[in-house]
């Protein structure tokens, strides 16, 4: 057996001790013969008591000390280089960041009930869906705003996200860019892990550099998954009037229509660059399921898949088992028995 190391060498002083209970036990051994011959004359204590030989006396002793030899050896742990081994039950979080837009297009009611509840709602269920990461959440229209830092506590998450609506940035617009250079900012320093950006959207990019800023996220190790609500066409956002039900066009502070246009190769080329992905949603439901399956669990496993170590085969049950058989052995090699008194 070669390439022999202890896990804790630092033990090997335990053999001292070792030396002096043995040593300690060899005195008792010898004076108890010392202290019977004080009652019993020589003649008498065959008759009475039956005493092991000198030779089993001092095997005994030996096989004691190597009790406590082996013990202290297997403490030490000795190992030899093994295979390597992945952790066992272990998964790594990954950070993920959805950076959703709250601009006034997302209140059109082509997707029920609008654009907005409709993206809040399937944000809270793809969130479920990946329990166990890290979530965060930026808001944005003409500014961005972090609502969420990255925390695994998701009440805190549902309740923001509940609670965000369309005035939570009061400039309007759409400003893609700064949006993703607040979410990498927002992710803070890199801990080793995968880290994921969700960003939702249903306009085009009004001069904020979206392709300068994904580079910032490329550089940080961050991909992007971007979906996209609405029409490439372009439509006129409508909502319903609170009084008449009547569907109106909404109006900009100038009193123009607002229209929407999805910039789908935009989010294409974001997403693309970052090794993520692009999902046209249009107007209905975001597939969580493929997004979750394609693009969070294969950057949990990739991680899981690097954890692995050097796992050293460990030798200490045999040294347990030679301590066990050793003191069998000391038994065995006697203890003084009394013997029948003769009448």
């Amino acid at each position: 057996m070669t390439g022999i190391a202890f896990a804790n060498p630092e033990l090997v002083h335990l053999v001292w001790l070792a030396v002096a209970l043995t040593g300690g036990l060899a005195v008792l051994e010898f004076r108890s013969r010392e202290g019977l011959g004080r009652f019993l004359s020589a003649a008498m204590q065959p008759r009475l008591v039956r005493t092991a030989s000198l030779a089993r006396r001092i095997a005994r002793l030996v096989l004691v000390f190597a009790v406590l030899t082996l013990g202290v050896l297997a403490l030490m742990r000795p190992q030899t280089p093994g295979g390597t081994e992945s952790l066992p039950g272990r998964r790594i979080g990954a950070d993920v960041m959805v950076v959703l837009d709250v601009s006034r297009s997302m209140l059109a009611e082509d997707a029920a009930p609008n654009r907005l509840a409709r993206a809040k709602a399937d944000v809270a269920e793809f969130v479920d869906r990946v329990s166990g990461h890290r979530v965060g959440l930026v808001a944005f229209a003409g500014r961005p705003a972090v609502l969420s830092p990255l925390t695994a506590d998701y009440g805190f998450f549902h309740l923001v996200l509940r609670n965000l609506d369309s005035s939570v940035v009061s400039l309007g617009g759409t400003r893609i860019g700064d949006a993703i250079r607040k979410a990498v900012a927002a992710f803070g320093p890199n801990r080793g892990v995968s880290r994921l950006m969700l960003l939702i959207t249903d306009g085009e990019d009004h001069d904020s550099y979206p392709l300068d800023a994904v580079e910032e996220a490329v550089r940080a190790g961050i991909r992007i998954v971007a979906i996209g609500f609405g029409s490439e066409a372009g439509s006129e956002v409508l909502l319903t009037d609170a009084e008449t039900g009547v569907k109106r066009p909404l109006l900009d502070r100038d009193g123009v229509v607002v229209t929407s246009r999805l910039d789908g190769e935009l989010l294409r080329s974001i997403a693309l660059r970052t090794e993520g992905v692009y999902v046209p949603a249009g107007t209905a439901a975001i597939d969580l399921d493929a997004i979750v399956e394609a693009h969070v669990e294969p950057l949990v496993a990739d991680q899981a898949s690097r954890l692995q170590r050097r796992a050293p085969t460990e030798h200490y049950f045999w040294l347990v088992l030679g301590a066990l058989a050793c003191l069998v052995a000391a038994v065995w090699a006697g203890s003084p028995t009394l013997s029948r008194a003769v009448r």
